[in-house]
């Protein structure tokens, strides 16, 4: 075989080779990073192992929250199904009851244990009244 032949193969394979194994790397990277969405309802559907973190959507429950110190305990429904939820730090400003919200973390035992709370807020967006004199 030709050495310059042989050359241009081994160059081709290496970048191959480079390249398989970094798009592996890429894949593996996203797919530990990865965490599912459910509302309740679906949570009750399926079995989720206890050590894989989760995403829950859904309304905070009217009448459920109750704060005792940093730890706040609350209830998230679908308005099928409802899954309890507890809490340990600080909510965001705009976590209030009734309405939506995103909570990260672990279900173990039917209730889920956040590690972060997200407040969801209404697409209406109203602007402060801006007090323009005219000068007519």
């Amino acid at each position: 075989m030709n050495p310059t032949r042989k050359k241009r193969i081994f160059n081709i394979v290496l970048v191959l080779l480079f390249s398989v194994s970094g798009l592996s790397l890429i894949l593996y990277s996203l797919n530990s990073k990865l965490d599912y969405f459910f509302t309740p309802t679906e949570l009750s559907k399926v079995d989720i192992p206890s050590d894989k973190r989760i995403k829950v959507g859904g309304m905070v429950l009217s009448g459920s929250v109750t704060r005792i110190e940093s730890k706040i305990t609350f209830s998230v429904t679908d308005y099928e199904n409802i899954i309890k939820v507890e809490f340990d730090g600080i909510v965001p400003d705009l976590f209030k009851e009734d309405s939506g919200v995103v909570i990260l973390g672990f279900l173990r035992d039917e209730i889920f244990y956040a590690e972060e709370v997200l407040a969801k807020h209404d697409e209406n967006y109203m602007p402060p009244n801006l007090n323009i004199a005219n000068d007519n």
